[in-house]
């Protein structure tokens, strides 16, 4: 799950009241379906930072929350806003997270390097979405390589 650190951070997600956090603004379908539809409550996510000076897993958080619609597509003042979505007809759904662990930062740099990791969705040229599943096997490999690391 990307989030750029000056809206939302792995630390803002840890001084959440409660540690849990609405994670809005998904205006990608594909990011959308992926949330909405393949997460389930209980699983564990990546935390990424992005559009930063230096992208990167920065930790881990949990899905808390079944699937509801995303408020921000209803505000006309905010810049998620969406005026095609109606609140008897949401367009844009989100979860909620919480907060897990910070991890060590592992670099975009430092994933590619890896060719364990060629095949991940987020290594993908042009990939743009801020939500996408990762394998069993990229999971247990990055969690290995935080753990050499640490």
């Amino acid at each position: 799950m990307k989030s750029e650190p000056d809206e939302v951070s792995i630390d803002d997600l840890a001084g959440a009241p409660g540690q849990a956090f609405p994670w809005f603004g998904v205006r990608n379908y594909q990011a959308r379906n992926f949330m909405r539809d393949a997460m389930q409550v209980g699983d564990l996510a990546f935390f990424y930072h992005s559009s930063c000076a230096e992208p990167g897993i920065a930790g881990i958080c949990e899905v808390c929350s079944e699937p509801y619609p995303d408020e921000t597509q209803f505000a006309t003042v905010n810049r998620y806003f969406d005026p095609k979505s109606k609140p008897e007809n949401p367009r844009w759904w989100l979860r909620d997270v919480r907060f897990v662990k910070k991890t060590r930062h592992v670099s975009l740099t430092e994933l590619r390097s890896h060719p364990e990791l060629a095949d991940m969705r987020l290594l993908a040229r042009g990939n743009r979405l801020s939500i996408m599943p990762v394998t069993p096997e990229e999971w247990a490999f990055i969690n290995r390589l935080m753990a050499e690391s640490s």
